[in-house]
């Protein structure tokens, strides 16, 4: 994300702009303090001039803990910093360092507290704030935004718009933005149409910016920043200024609006990887975290906000149709409900639905599937991925589009209807040890009792069975390969059968605690008989 500017920092150091980082939790039973700690603590040892350098902790979750473990983090950073600087820490999160282990979940989380806190725990313009070396250290921010009943929070959007708003005291056509690893310039975040003069003078005057404020006076005046009320006076932010309200992907539709406004992204991917993050260690937790994607995002396709007319003579086409492959995940999933179900059903029923091998018209379908699959595995490997991920990837795509994009595309049309509301899950970035055990030893996680668990396991169950009815017929039939009109029919539920091989296993052969719950078990092949007996009859 930086980068190590080693023997031209003294060169370039007045020239490089303030930078503001944002690290957002929202609940310690879910997102632990310390891993919250360790991220704050790697960023401010960043290797980038630290009176630069702002970092803002939002705690949606209100959590004493939490900031309590801040104050002790801005203590501990005095001694960290140098540490890293001295002898080259990399990772610089200190559990990774010192490879602690996680703490344990919570027995009594802190609740959320119906007031507002707000605390600069380190002021860069404090001649105090300075380490053991007596180098001055990066700016860092404590936000608890005010939460009560009758307001609205509007989730993550709100806290990061919060952040925002206070961030203007102190700091500073391409990629879509998601959210996470990217930079951008305040003015566009705060709403400002870009103008290539304007923004050359603004890069120049933003490092003469002098703050002279205290962090007791830059704590009162920002906090009527962090309360519920004030986007009831300031209509503009969530609307035409800060991240976009009422999507979960405010991501997304932030990212459009400033392109909107004529800004361009620019992808840039170094060598060095710029900063890593946690993902969801659990099959459940994966999935869960995509529901809410795929709902956000067709959200977005289906409200003012879809490319085709928010972004209409502001952004080219192919810029319009680049957003189309994410806002269209929902949907997405009837294609491929129809062909993991029904090509096996019919086969199992003895209707035939593709050309036979021998006929020319098999000649497209051959073409579209090598084609595909050799672009998208080329294209894993060219990423530096291997045979092996790339098998996982096709697995874990099926997986989602059959459960987690169908849910969502059922959100999406009850909440069309007005039968539901948008709701905020929050993704858990730790588990167990034995759940991480079996992480580790590549072996998917299914011991919870889910919804989407039976879509998946009723699907594999139901090609399974039209598998072996399938083989069944073609035996019998005593017809070639070339001339049997089921063959490709076969292939395809052959296929659905060896990437479903985990779920078996967690079916019927896995006996620990990561194996699938016997409800969703006894529901699944009820389901998929239920589907053979009425293909068959």
């Amino acid at each position: 994300m930086l980068i190590n500017f080693g023997r031209k920092r003294s060169r370039y150091e007045e020239a490089l702009p303030n930078i503001d980082i944002f690290v957002c939790t929202a609940d310690p039973m879910i997102e632990p303090p310390a891993m919250v700690i360790n991220t704050v603590l790697s960023v401010m040892a960043y290797d980038y001039p630290p009176q630069k350098l702002n970092v803002y902790l939002s705690d949606d979750g209100g959590s004493d803990l939490t900031f309590y473990a801040m104050v002790e983090a801005s203590s501990f950073s005095k001694i960290w910093l140098p540490f890293c600087k001295k002898f080259k820490v990399e990772p610089r999160s200190p559990e990774a360092y010192f490879r602690t282990a996680v703490l344990e979940p919570l027995e009594d989380p802190v609740k959320a507290k119906e007031r507002s806190s707000i605390k600069i725990l380190v002021h860069a313009k404090d001649p105090k704030a300075v380490d053991i070396e007596g180098q001055p250290l990066p700016t860092l921010v404590y936000l608890a935004r005010e939460k009560r009943p009758q307001y609205h929070h509007n989730f993550k959007a709100g806290s990061v718009n919060a952040l925002v708003e206070i961030h203007g005291f102190d700091g500073n056509g391409g990629p879509c933005f998601i959210g996470t690893g990217c930079f951008h310039r305040r003015n566009a975040l705060c709403g400002q149409k870009y103008s290539d003069q304007e923004c050359k003078e603004n890069w120049k005057g933003w490092n003469d910016i002098k703050m002279e404020e205290t962090a007791s006076v830059l704590e009162d005046t920002s906090k009527v920043l962090a309360s519920c009320t004030y986007e009831e006076k300031y209509a503009q932010w969530g609307n035409e200024m800060g991240l976009k309200y009422g999507c979960p992907v405010e991501d997304v539709i932030t990212g459009l609006a400033i392109q909107c406004r004529g800004w361009r992204s620019i992808y840039f991917n170094p060598e060095r990887k710029g900063f890593l993050g946690l993902a969801p260690t659990t099959l459940l937790q994966t999935l869960i975290q995509h529901r809410r994607w795929s709902e956000g995002d067709f959200q977005i396709f289906v409200s003012r906000y879809c490319p085709f007319v928010y972004g209409y003579k502001k952004i080219p086409l192919k810029l319009q149709l680049s957003y189309c492959p994410y806002l269209l995940w929902a949907p997405n999933c009837l294609a491929t409900l129809y062909y993991v179900a029904v090509p096996s059903l019919c086969l199992l029923s003895g209707i035939p639905l593709f050309p036979k091998i021998s006929s020319a018209w098999v000649l497209p379908f051959a073409f579209v599937i090598i084609v595909h699959r050799a672009y998208s595995l080329g294209e894993f490997v060219w990423c530096g991925g291997t045979f092996q991920g790339w098998w996982n990837e096709q697995r874990m795509w099926l997986f989602k589009r059959i459960s987690s994009y169908f849910f969502a595309f059922i959100d999406n049309i009850l909440k069309l209807m007005g039968f539901t509301d948008s709701a905020f899950a929050i993704t858990a970035k730790v588990a167990e040890t034995d759940v991480s055990q079996r992480c580790e030893q590549e072996l998917m996680e299914f011991g919870a009792s889910s919804p989407m668990f039976t879509v998946i396991a009723t699907m594999a169950l139901l090609n399974a069975f039209c598998f072996v009815g399938g083989m069944k017929r073609v035996l019998m039939d005593m017809q070639s390969w070339f001339s049997n009109p089921f063959t490709l029919q076969i292939l395809l539920c052959a296929l659905l059968v060896i990437i479903s091989l985990p779920v078996y296993q967690g079916l019927f052969l896995r006996k620990d605690e990561g194996r699938m719950p016997s409800s969703v078990t006894q529901w699944s092949l009820m389901f998929a008989a239920l589907a053979c007996a009425l293909a068959c009859y």
